[in-house]
């Protein structure tokens, strides 16, 4: 049975993003489906405050619908589509970024709804939290300055993390496009920012929600490296790959490569496209054949 693509995006983002590739992937005779977590898409807040002329005040107090969303919740919301994919037949669960947590905490807790797991420059944390990640060796190039400048409000207070992303501000704009999307034109920069909603969950779960040898590390896997990425960098990509063929060395990462940015990949989707449906090929071609 032809399987169903489960796409998960990552922070600040939604199902939009991946319209180029389902394209692609329709065009190549696969069934796709991308998923809003909760709070994104047409749930996300957009504060008349983030219109133009903007009221940065406003938008620094303004509630956002995604306070209080979990971890938890988002792999809950994950859970209810895949047991409606899985209906149709044999499931492969594509994740990016900071999808990956969601994917990775799903496969915890139902491995059986998921006949293999993607990772695109995603986060798999297997030794440490996703946050304790960042102060490794790894992420040590990463540029944190321009997303931190344009960080709106009090996390805090607002239950949120929210950043301004139609800023003007050029400086903050460059650092946006070194660390996402360096390898393309600055109009498909702004094209692919204008699809990133301002609010995201400050949520990253707990210890727990790591990957689990007995229930995640049953699922065949791949990890898709993205070559330039900068955000989730090679050095961290391949460490997560290192991570889990360790925790699980009988079944390790079937690791494929794209060379591409964060994001360039989703704006230049046809080598994707490919990559992926070499790995439905897998999923139907009977085994030894």
């Amino acid at each position: 049975m032809q399987p169903t693509f489960v796409l998960v995006h990552g922070s600040f983002a939604n199902s939009f993003s991946f319209a180029p590739l389902q394209a692609e992937l329709g065009l190549l005779g696969h069934r796709s489906v991308a998923v809003d977590l909760p709070g994104h898409g047409f749930a996300a807040t957009f504060p008349r405050a983030y219109q133009a002329p903007q009221d940065l005040e406003g938008l620094a107090t303004t509630p956002g619908a995604i306070k209080g969303v979990t971890l938890a919740d988002t792999a809950a919301h994950l859970i209810a589509t895949l047991e409606r994919a899985k209906q149709n037949g044999p499931v492969i669960l594509v994740s990016h970024s900071r999808g990956g947590m969601t994917a990775t905490l799903a496969a915890n807790q139902r491995p059986d709804l998921i006949d293999r797991i993607v990772y695109v420059s995603a986060w798999c944390p297997v030794d440490l939290e996703v946050s304790a990640y960042y102060a490794e060796p790894e992420m040590a190039t990463v540029d944190a300055t321009g997303l931190a400048s344009a960080m709106v409000g009090n996390p805090a207070a607002l239950g949120l993390l929210r950043a301004n992303f139609r800023t003007a501000d050029p400086g903050v704009l460059a650092a946006f496009k070194a660390a996402f999307l360096a390898d393309g034109t600055d109009e498909e920069f702004m094209v692919f920012l204008n699809t990133f909603q301002p609010d995201e969950s400050i949520d990253v779960g707990t210890p727990d929600d790591r990957a689990q040898a007995d229930t995640w590390g049953r699922i065949p896997k791949t990890y898709i490296r993205l070559t330039e990425d900068t955000s989730v960098t090679l050095a961290m990509q391949d460490r997560m790959i290192r991570e889990g063929d360790a925790l699980t060395p009988d079944n390790p990462y079937d690791v494929r490569t794209l060379t591409s940015s964060h994001l360039k990949w989703l704006v230049d989707p046809a080598p994707a496209a490919r990559l992926l449906g070499e790995l439905a090929d897998l999923q139907v071609t009977p085994a030894g054949s």
